[in-house]
């Protein structure tokens, strides 16, 4: 499909032609997290940005003409949100198919590849969900220690249709992989499966598919674009994979992010307008249905006899609020969508205080401060006549909806006074599970260094200097309640945000206290985290390899806040935040927030300056160091 001697696509012209009858339309989506309606849940709202039952839309006005065409999943689409964490948890109107999967079924889905945050819920919910899918379910690198196998690959025949009015068959191979952490994330897989690396499978596997006679290999990757160079286990693998012979067309997600795009330009490999990795056609659809991948393939006749792609065009188009809410769609998820709205309402407690994620990155965030007093709470009471019972107890949580590739309403946002389901759900949105490590100062200290890995170096004196970093996500920010720290910006950061260390000589943490006074180096601690944080790979992975694990995968998190502010009844957190940036007289830094957090008392007004909305919609806030 591609030149074999340089490996690369044939070029795209800038008018490239319509598609017609001799054009292969490949659509897309990828990390649907269990967004099948526009309905923002945890704000209780219809969305305009996200949504299937809207993507769909889009998906059926592309599907029309006189092209060819195939839909394909990339993964992620069973968990996420609450109608995700309710169908899981209860049976009932939900013995039958799974809205998901129904809502896919309708659309008339060819494949789809599983992602790491499909098997959230357990091996066997995985299996019974995806039971009545009507396409293949695709993970070419994992290996099910008992019962079978999922497929790795499949084959999806269709027709073209010459100038002269001659059918042409074109068969396509869709190979399928998930991140090979994905055991690793949920400890309890372990024992039920094996998920390997994605370069060493698709060595082997796509000289098999190739030799099924197929005219185009896509590779459904629930992987990041990442670097150009194979390492082993990459959880983002895809601009690797595409530069592997005999991968045509490449689908990549897991980040959330959106391909081709500007932010990719000037990469080597990468080509941000066109659309290729490694000269391959790629594409990634964002999140939650906000994009559609749209890759039109051209063929022409080979001398002999085949069909090869002369011209290509990709682009990841974006759902508009114009756009329709597909009947068919919102007919299959209309009982899950009012069980998840009676359920939501259900009333916890109340609260005293507005807890939102507007001001999280600079240490406000009452919302986050709560779920770290819940996993305290919980942690100590499980500890009480153990040998550990004595240890001071700290509790590391990360602002999960705080921006970023989430958009620009993508923020807990809870206003003062009762307290629902709705509201814990939007404070604490992963069905993560409570754990508990020992640790010691030291590892302590390190843990904050790794957290404080978000933000950018700042140069004494500079003005309005970007705060943050954009490779770093905000669920790897975790921040530590029962100690007290400044961040001194001016230091570089210790670790690149992927964990590495980027600097031995670096610290950024000072003023490190417990209970006002410093903490030594070996003092010893137990830190409440969650099961996340327990795989042998991401950012704080080194600290929790040489510990000792005191709690393994106790308790849901959600229940667990749930419980603790049933007991509270009314909740009240101290508003003064547990950690600041270390002063720097003369010095401003610029970060993003919510366009609502505009219209809300500033938590430091002295401080704190809102500049205005920019291009992505975000509010942009000026903060004096």
């Amino acid at each position: 499909m591609f030149d074999r001697k340089t490996m690369q696509m044939p070029a795209t012209a800038a008018d490239d032609p319509p598609p017609d009858g001799m054009t292969l339309r490949i659509l897309a989506t990828s990390d649907l997290h269990m967004h099948l309606l526009p309905y923002d849940y945890l704000a209780d709202r219809p969305s305009d940005r996200i949504g299937l039952a809207r993507t769909a839309s889009l998906i059926e006005a592309r599907r029309t003409g006189p092209h060819a065409s195939i839909l394909l999943d990339n993964g992620d689409f069973l968990q996420g949100g609450p109608m995700g964490d309710l169908v899981a948890r209860r049976s009932g109107p939900f013995a039958g198919t799974h809205p998901a999967i129904a809502a896919m079924n309708a659309l008339g889905y060819d494949a789809a590849a599983l992602g790491n945050h499909d098997f959230n819920f357990g091996l066997p919910f995985l299996r019974r969900a995806v039971a009545r899918a009507r396409f293949p379910m695709l993970a070419g690198n994992l290996t099910v220690r008992r019962g079978a196998d999922f497929a790795a690959t499949c084959v999806i025949e269709r027709e073209l249709t010459d100038p002269q009015g001659n059918r042409l068959p074109l068969r396509i191979g869709v190979i399928g992989f998930l991140p090979p952490q994905t055991e690793e994330w949920d400890q309890d897989l372990r024992a039920v499966m094996r998920s390997d690396d994605i370069l060493d499978c698709a060595r082997r596997l796509v000289p098999r598919l190739r030799a099924q006679g197929v005219d185009l290999v896509v590779a459904l990757a629930h992987s990041g674009i990442g670097g150009p160079e194979p390492l082993p286990r990459m959880e983002h693998a895809a601009h690797a994979l595409a530069a592997l012979p005999g991968i045509d067309v490449l689908i990549a997600g897991h980040t959330h992010e959106v391909f081709p795009g500007p932010r990719w330009r000037g990469r080597p490999g990468i080509d941000a307008d066109r659309g290729t990795l490694a000269g391959k056609p790629a594409v990634m659809p964002g999140f939650g249905g906000s994009h559609l991948g749209v890759i039109d393939l051209r063929f022409a006749p080979r001398a002999d006899g085949g069909l090869a792609v002369d011209r290509f065009a990709v682009r990841a188009e974006s759902v508009t609020p114009a756009m329709p809410t597909a009947v068919l769609v919102a007919r299959q998820v209309a009982t899950a969508h009012k069980a998840t709205l009676r359920q939501l309402s259900t009333r916890i407690g109340r609260t005293a205080q507005p807890l939102n994620s507007h001001f999280a990155v600079i240490g406000h965030d009452c919302g986050l401060r709560l779920v770290n007093l819940a996993q305290r709470w919980h942690v100590r009471q499980r500890l009480a006549g153990t040998p550990d019972a004595d240890l001071p107890v700290l509790s590391a949580s990360a602002p999960y909806r705080a921006g970023g590739r989430g958009g620009p309403q993508h923020y807990t946002d809870v206003p003062a006074g009762t307290l629902s389901l709705r509201h814990l759900a939007d404070l604490y949105s992963f069905p993560n599970r409570i754990t508990a490590i020992r640790l010691t100062g030291a590892q302590l200290r390190g843990w904050l260094e790794r957290s404080a890995s978000l933000f950018h170096r700042v140069q004494p004196g500079t003005r309005d200097a970007p705060l943050l970093n954009p490779e770093f996500p905000a669920y790897n920010f975790d921040v530590i309640d029962g100690v007290s720290w400044r961040i001194d910006l001016s230091a570089p950061a210790r670790f690149h945000p992927d964990g590495r260390l980027a600097d031995p000589n670096a610290h950024r943490i000072r003023d490190l206290t417990w209970q006002t006074r410093p903490v030594a180096d070996d003092q010893a601690f137990v830190l409440a985290t969650n099961s996340y944080r327990l795989a042998s790979c991401g950012l704080f992975s080194p600290l929790v390899s040489c510990n000792r694990v005191i709690l393994d995968r106790d308790a849901l998190t959600l229940d667990v806040l749930r419980r603790y502010v049933r007991q509270l009844r009314r909740v009240r957190i101290p508003a003064r935040p547990n950690w600041a940036f270390a002063p720097q007289p003369g010095t401003t830094v610029l970060f993003e927030t919510a366009p609502a957090a505009l219209d809300r008392p500033l938590p430091e007004p002295d401080r704190l300056q809102g500049v205005g909305l920019n291009e992505d919609g975000f509010a942009v806030m000026r903060l004096s160091l």
